[in-house]
């Protein structure tokens, strides 16, 4: 027997089988093509689309194209196979600018140059490599570092619904997140947004990307749906690279996941595909997996990668597939409260449906401050229990409670008055953010600070050495 001759690259074909969607099948390919192959699809005019093979059957392959099949003749097209992944540039050279969902320009700046490149689809990071998340990310936002605190290489996503204001806070904590003064990146993802929404998220973190600090790309609503489902992949391609070969502590933000999830459920439709869940595909797990398991940090390499992925729930159902996927792969979750918004709050944030599972090995002696990790679940218990007094109030009447029963009912708007709440520009510090959390809990009875260590209440607690506890 003679070995077959290797194929010689680019393979090309004349003519398409026929176009669904975003799709075009070509005929012909056996042996020749391979799963995730660019190809170049070339039309009369001379117009080239590039797309990604998505499925080879026997003889024919199904490829995506990113920029549609609008106008495009079956029968007229030339279409030709390169042999590899797509791929991107890698380096610095995508920071302090702007660029398309597909890495294209758009500050009218040159295209982004390198001598390597990186496929975009990446791989998720093996856990026998992997190194337990520790050290905080500070986001200036009291709500998340006093209480859900991010800590490097972790996975804490933003649940909201339609009408709060999640990409306010997905931008404020894009501009202000920091690791401490060591060298620190952030890379914004944005998805399916309106134009609008797009210049605002531009508008907003225009200082941190004209620092050199930022990489933003922008998916708007009328690009081609198929770009969207590239554009985390190649924002978390650029992040890897500065993450794990240039030593940085990187952040990706990636909003909204929800569009991301629409744009999988719309190729896997006019791929024929069998529904799974609300008309979603049965791999969306899988495929969202592939996505926040490339963060974390990687043991005897300095730098991390930590994904704050943000969606929004159809009618505040966190039940829907896009959360509850999302929640049994992440670690953790920020959710967004309506009613707090509605009461002006801002960030509208659900304490007691938030939590982020890895802020103990990121907080405490040596990180943040040893009385951070006792303060918070001090104040968490006291929204629990606060919450229990304002039902019990609403039973039997405010003048019947106890003193204790008003105390936690004082302390729950201080809470939300004096610690939750503050302007979507205000960036605190750590040390601010704790001083207000004792500020708030000293409305409770000294009795009361069940979970705090008696040598803290005495070290930070004014209030208590002045008799104010009651």
């Amino acid at each position: 027997m003679t070995e077959a001759e290797p194929v010689q690259l680019p393979v090309t074909f004349t003519g398409a089988k026929s176009t669904n969607g975003p799709l075009v099948v070509i005929g012909g390919v056996e042996g020749q093509v391979g799963w995730d192959d660019l190809a170049s699809v070339t039309l009369p005019s001379g117009e080239v689309r590039r797309g990604l093979v998505l499925e080879i059957h026997h003889d024919l392959a199904v490829v995506q194209l990113l920029q549609g099949t609008s106008g495009i003749d079956p029968g007229t097209v030339t279409v030709s196979f390169e042999g590899r992944p797509l791929e991107i540039p890698v380096g610095e050279g995508w920071l302090g600018r702007v660029w398309t969902g597909m890495g294209e320009p758009l500050d009218g700046g040159p295209p982004m140059l390198s001598a390597q490149t990186r496929p975009v689809n990446g791989s998720p990071i093996n856990p026998t490599v992997r190194s337990v998340p520790a050290d905080p990310i500070l986001t200036g936002i009291s709500i998340i570092d006093g209480l859900t605190t991010l800590v490097r290489g972790q996975k804490l996503p933003i649940f909201s619904s339609a009408g709060l204001p999640h990409l306010e806070l997905a931008a404020q904590l894009a501009a202000q997140a920091n690791a401490g003064g060591e060298p620190f990146k952030v890379v914004f993802a944005a998805m399916g947004l309106p134009h609008a929404d797009a210049a605002t998220i531009r508008d907003v973190l225009e200082a941190r990307s004209t620092s050199g600090d930022l990489a933003l790309f922008l998916d708007t609503a009328d690009d081609p749906v198929v770009q969207r489902i590239l554009t985390p992949r190649i924002a978390l391609t650029v992040a890897e690279y500065l993450a794990f070969e240039c030593d940085q502590h990187v952040l990706v933000v990636l909003a909204d996941m929800t569009s991301y999830c629409e744009a999988v459920r719309e190729v896997s439709a006019a791929r024929g595909e069998m529904p799974g869940r609300r008309a979603y595909p049965s791999y969306l797990y899988s495929d969202l997996a592939s996505i926040y398991e490339r963060c974390g940090r990687i043991r005897g390499k300095p730098g991390s990668l930590t994904l704050v992925p943000v969606l929004t729930m159809p009618a505040n159902d966190i039940t829907h597939p896009v959360p509850d996927l999302t929640g049994y792969i992440t670690e953790g979750q920020i959710v967004l409260e309506p009613e707090l918004h509605t009461a002006g709050i801002y960030p509208p944030v659900d304490v007691l449906n938030s939590l982020s599972r890895m802020m103990r090995k990121g907080t405490g002696e040596g990180r943040t401050r040893a009385d951070h990790p006792p303060l918070a679940a001090q104040m968490i218990a006291g929204i629990a229990r606060s919450q229990q007094s304002r039902d019990l109030s609403d039973l039997i009447g405010a003048a019947a409670l106890t003193d204790t029963d008003r105390s936690y009912l004082d302390f729950a708007a201080a809470f939300a008055a004096q610690f939750v709440n503050q302007g979507v520009t205000e960036t605190r510090t750590l040390d601010q953010t704790l001083q207000l959390a004792w500020n708030v809990v000293s409305i409770l009875p000294r009795r009361e600070l069940t979970m705090i260590p008696a040598a803290d209440i005495d070290k930070y607690d004014t209030d208590g050495k002045d008799g104010k506890h009651g």
